[in-house]
């Protein structure tokens, strides 16, 4: 083991969070809604996206940073081509215990084998409603909640370990949380319900449409019963729990109400290639001039991310509240960074 690299709140780095497109097929309004991003949005160009040999480079250095896991995400991650090679390729690095892919899951049943025999085993996949009328709001892509439900089975009999996510908005998808919870109780899946957060600039976010997760557990504890679950390591988001009667587990992210900033471990590469130190950050640090300069080699990139890593101080949850009113705090896109 070598030096445990802390940034200024002595917080280790554990988790590697790569965004590996920009695009998305879904247009989910508390992310990229229709309304700004239209069909005629102006992507990145290939150029501009970090190659796989790039991620991979900078996955590898990071491991010597104290990276345990790599999650990929996008936009919509299986919109880039050919992700099983970097799947292959990261599987390699040493010291890298486990690797995620975050999807909408639409285009499973296309890549699901191509992923699980490239090393994948692990999905979160997102659906914000058993509805499909509800459902087909949020995505504004008139895609089927069964579409989604057969693609999750799917991955479930292919051996993937798959987690659901919800993200929770009063007034729009919250009446749908007991038919969630009962559906993917009833199927022994994992359900995490997400806060709805104030990710980017364009989701007209407002904390009326929170949706505590206290509020949720409580609702769930009284229909169903629930017991805590130990986190699995320092610095895990959510919390857990098993229903009484069941192996099936159901996890509350808080970033909201419950803001987890003081054990975040958590490093963020956008699609372009830029290093965030918070989902909520506003400015970050182009790592693709370090990459791309053919005379740095490895150990000079590591000194160079350690220095970044050892600035850190992003705790945006935790100062929220005293942000209010700050018009100029624009922080970067959910599609550049994932979540």
């Amino acid at each position: 083991m070598g030096e445990v690299i802390v940034d200024q709140l002595n917080r280790p780095i554990h988790d590697l969070r790569i965004s590996v497109t920009d695009r998305c097929n879904f247009r989910c309004k508390y992310c990229m809604p229709k309304e700004v991003f239209g069909n005629d949005y102006v992507f990145l160009p290939k150029e501009e996206l970090l190659s796989f040999e790039e991620i991979e480079r900078l996955s590898r250095i990071y491991a010597r940073l104290g990276v345990k896991k790599l999650r990929l995400t996008g936009g919509e991650p299986l919109l880039r081509k050919d992700l099983d090679q970097l799947i292959a390729r990261l599987n390699e690095i040493p010291g890298i215990e486990d690797i995620g892919l975050t999807t909408n899951a639409k285009l499973l049943k296309l890549q699901g084998k191509k992923l699980y025999r490239a090393g994948l085993r692990r999905l979160n996949i997102s659906l914000d409603a058993i509805d499909d009328e509800t459902f087909k709001s949020i995505n504004d892509r008139n895609v089927s909640s069964q579409e989604i439900l057969d693609n999750i089975h799917y991955a479930v009999s292919l051996g993937f370990k798959v987690k659901v996510n919800m993200v929770v908005q009063k007034g729009v998808n919250d009446h749908e949380v007991i038919p969630m919870a009962k559906y993917f109780k009833s199927h022994g899946i994992t359900l995490r319900f997400i806060e709805f957060m104030d990710v980017g600039n364009d989701n007209a976010w407002d904390m009326k449409k929170v949706k505590p997760s206290k509020e949720i557990a409580n609702e769930l504890d009284e229909l169903f019963g629930l017991e805590p679950i130990s986190a699995n390591y320092y610095g895990e988001v959510a919390n857990r729990y098993r229903y009484k009667d069941s192996q099936a587990e159901v996890g509350f992210i808080s970033s909201v109400t419950n803001a987890f900033c003081n054990s975040c471990t958590r490093a963020r590469i956008s699609s372009n290639g830029y290093f965030y130190g918070c989902l909520f950050a506003t400015k970050g640090i182009h790592l693709k001039p370090l990459l791309r300069d053919k005379s740095l080699d490895d150990e000079a990139v590591y000194k160079s991310l350690v220095d970044i890593w050892q600035g850190r101080n992003d705790q945006y949850s935790n100062l929220r509240d005293q942000m209010k009113g700050q018009r100029e705090h624009q922080k970067i896109n959910m599609n550049y960074i994932g979540g």
